[in-house]
């Protein structure tokens, strides 16, 4: 589920195979771009910003595009099979002499001119992958609402941006509440402790293949990373090696105390926990 970790990594495969050559197709299939072209421009640089993809092109344009739940953009070289889904689902289509970047399935796709990009990302509150990350905004503006539920004020790209509903879970997991705790509910400094370990778990999963938040996955550097911090609450011990702490686990015991992990549906997104490690309200 692509969140601001498997956003990021989309942004540097893209940058790397588009940015500082020149396209020589580039086919929007969405009705209201259909006829733009911008074969001929140079791709000067993709960037992420939270979940979404900006991919700006010279003449002062920009590519916007959000890959939501099941969105996608893969790479190809010449002459390659395109393998990321059948062709009506295909959305984008960018090309220069030596890579194609096929985008599937975006629900969001525009161009823009690259100086009102504010419109498209200036409601989004502080990236936790980017350089404009500020953890003491993003502490105050969950805690402007403190009636609501604390996993929905995660989601909330408003508050702070990059959070999907798979971290929401492990977040919650990790602070031993119920993502339907009311944010005011929290116990004193947790919502500081919670915003810093958000940060230190998409920072971790920038650079793998696949997204871990258990202990020893988290406390896996790659090599030239520097030594972490100690976290001020030890993190709960493994039983066993598993990528994620309740996401994808219903049914399945709770790493921690062996519980059934526990799943509900809501507007169309899982949401998984431990009802004996996990305080608060529930369904």
């Amino acid at each position: 589920m692509p969140e601001g970790d498997t956003v990021l990594q989309t942004a540097a495969r893209l940058h790397a195979a588009l940015a500082g050559r020149v396209l020589t197709q580039a086919d929007l299939r969405v009705p209201r771009f259909a006829t733009s072209d911008l074969s001929g421009r140079t791709v000067l640089d993709v960037t992420a910003r939270g979940k979404h993809l900006l991919t700006r092109v010279e003449g002062g344009l920009t590519l916007h595009s959000h890959l939501r739940m099941d969105g996608a953009w893969r790479v190809y070289a010449p002459g390659e099979r395109w393998r990321g889904g059948p062709g009506h689902q295909i959305r984008a289509v960018l090309a220069n002499t030596e890579h194609t970047a096929v985008g599937y399935r975006l629900p969001v796709l525009e161009l823009l001119r690259t100086s009102e990009e504010s419109k498209a990302v200036g409601h989004l509150g502080p990236d936790l992958l980017g350089p404009d990350w500020d953890p003491g905004l993003a502490v105050e503006r969950l805690a402007a609402a403190p009636d609501r539920p604390l996993g929905e004020a995660l989601l909330d790209q408003r508050n702070l941006a990059g959070i999907g509903n798979v971290y929401k879970c492990e977040l919650c997991f990790l602070a031993r509440v119920t993502p339907w705790l009311p944010v005011g509910a929290l116990p004193e400094g947790t919502l500081p402790r919670l915003v810093a370990l958000a940060h230190r778990l998409l920072d971790a999963n920038r650079y793998r293949p696949t997204r871990t938040t258990t202990v020893r996955a988290e406390h896996r550097p790659r090599p030239d990373a520097p030594a972490p911090a100690r976290p001020k609450r030890p993190l709960p011990p493994l039983r066993v090696q598993e990528p994620l702490y309740v996401y994808g686990r219903n049914r399945r015991p709770c790493l921690r105390c062996g519980t059934p992990i526990r799943k509900v549906d809501e507007a169309d997104r899982p949401t998984y926990w431990c009802p004996s490690c996990q305080s608060g309200p529930t369904p």
